[in-house]
């Protein structure tokens, strides 16, 4: 079994990025794989499947600035977009000298990761998708009073109180781990209890509140997310949580509009199928990797 190790790097101006990284025992030059988190949760979602993909592949998870342990200096006047996100994640990839991946997209990880293909689209070799969508058939119920967000104006605080209320608090946090999963009690107490404790910290209920607003340039996005993908043809699975409120199972399926040879898995999980799902979810994207004959 590969030993993860956790490190950080310095980029993009002073941005501490914290990352787990593991590699194959014997085999230090194995191709690259790179794990994106999503909302509200960082690279220690992947910390069971971490170990499982490094049998065969460097693995290198890190956390976006406002999540998980990645430090931003507040005189850094970091703008929290997802376009930010992106020229972080592209900082960290020249930084280790990281040219060429394949990706698993979780979450907020797909559309940064998107984001990112559109800037350099030859650098991705292959893309397992897990509950990381790219269409607007795919966003779920859970978008409601985010949409309202959107729709208000920027000086609107009452749409801004509604999702502080509703989304930002432990227990829809915990809520997104738990619902649909077939093993609620399975699922380990110190990953959303992590997340919320995260998400309180001073300043960044403010910093997530951002991001959704920011959202919707995501959705803006999706028409070129697509044209990438038809255009770039790049290998991709889906493997999604079929009862997640967040990004519904026709997300997934819209994949195979724009990527014919897309294919699709849907787990009887919920959001964070890795949780309860994660051997299942590792054992797909290994035989899906080998397909790919990465090197």
């Amino acid at each position: 079994m590969a030993n993860v190790s956790v490190k950080r790097i310095t980029v993009d101006n002073g941005i501490s990025v914290f990352y787990r990284i593991a590699t194959p025992p014997n085999r230090r030059d194995a191709p690259t794989v790179l794990l994106l988190h999503g909302y509200p949760s960082s690279s220690h979602q992947y910390r069971h499947l971490i170990p499982l993909l490094a049998k065969e592949y460097t693995v290198i998870a890190p956390d976006f600035p406002g999540f998980g342990f990645t430090e931003v200096p507040p005189a850094r006047n970091y703008e929290y977009t997802f376009t930010s996100l992106t020229t972080t994640l592209a900082a960290f990839l020249d930084a280790l000298h990281i040219t060429s991946f394949a990706v698993y997209i979780f979450d907020y990880g797909a559309p940064v990761l998107l984001r990112l293909a559109l800037q350099r689209p030859d650098a991705i070799t292959a893309i397992i998708s897990q509950n990381g969508n790219a269409y607007e058939e795919g966003l779920g119920p859970s978008w409601v009073p985010i949409k309202a967000f959107w729709a208000s104006p920027g000086t609107d605080s009452e749409a801004r109180e509604t999702v502080r209320k509703n989304v930002l608090t432990a227990a829809t946090t915990k809520w997104k781990y738990t619902h649909g999963s077939r093993f609620p009690d399975a699922i380990e107490p110190e990953s959303y209890t992590l997340d919320a404790a995260l998400m309180q910290r001073p300043g960044n209920v403010e910093i997530q509140l951002d991001l959704f607003r920011d959202y919707e340039n995501n959705v803006k996005l999706y028409p070129q997310f697509q044209e990438y993908f038809r255009e770039s043809q790049v290998p991709l699975l889906a493997v999604w949580g079929k009862h997640d409120q967040s990004f519904t199972p026709a997300g997934a399926e819209a994949f195979k509009r724009d990527l014919p040879k897309a294919e699709v898995v849907l787990l009887d999980a919920g959001h964070f199928a890795g949780e309860t799902e994660n051997d299942e979810i590792a054992e797909l994207t290994l035989k899906f990797l080998a397909r790919q004959k990465l090197q």
